[in-house]
């Protein structure tokens, strides 16, 4: 079975790529980002330095992309989750640099309070068709990889 092709995107003076899953980086993820879903919402925070995006950050040197995707969302958003699923992961080119970005889905078991409200000014629930309003860097990429998020959480709960 062939993958998914995705269409190349840029981020500053970055360049993206997204490769679904099963590719697995090459190297160790410098970050993690999580698409979490509350029945048919995604979660969004607002960071400052961004927008409306959602939970991702810099893996640490003493955990996984999995616990550090899990440790963002209770910073950024106060979301427990769970059915954590790796759906890909981005290869970020600048300067002659690579670095990698692990990619997950999950599911909101509950929203309590952000633990890290210098991070994240606030969260919302919003619906795949209020993303491009709402999204702070919505472009193709962004598009087709939310669509394979969603794909991947539907399959996921008819099992």
């Amino acid at each position: 079975m062939a993958l998914k092709k995705f269409p190349p995107g840029t981020y500053g003076r970055q360049s993206l790529q997204f490769f679904p899953a099963p590719y697995k980086a090459p190297l160790r993820a410098f970050a993690g980002l999580i698409f979490l879903w509350h029945d048919e919402h995604i979660l969004l925070c607002n960071i400052g330095d961004r927008g409306w995006c959602i939970p991702s950050g810099r893996v640490e040197a003493f955990e996984s992309s999995v616990e550090a995707v899990k440790r963002e969302a209770i910073e950024e958003a106060g979301a427990e989750i769970d059915s954590v699923q790796y759906i890909g992961c981005y290869k970020i080119c600048e300067k002659g640099e690579v670095r990698w970005a692990d990619v997950y889905v999950g599911q909101v078991v509950s929203l309590g309070e952000i633990s890290m409200p210098e991070e994240s000014l606030g969260r919302q629930l919003v619906t795949m068709e209020e993303l491009p309003d709402v999204y702070y860097d919505w472009n193709p990429l962004t598009k087709c990889v939310f669509e394979h998020a969603r794909a991947i959480m539907l399959r996921a709960r008819n099992f």
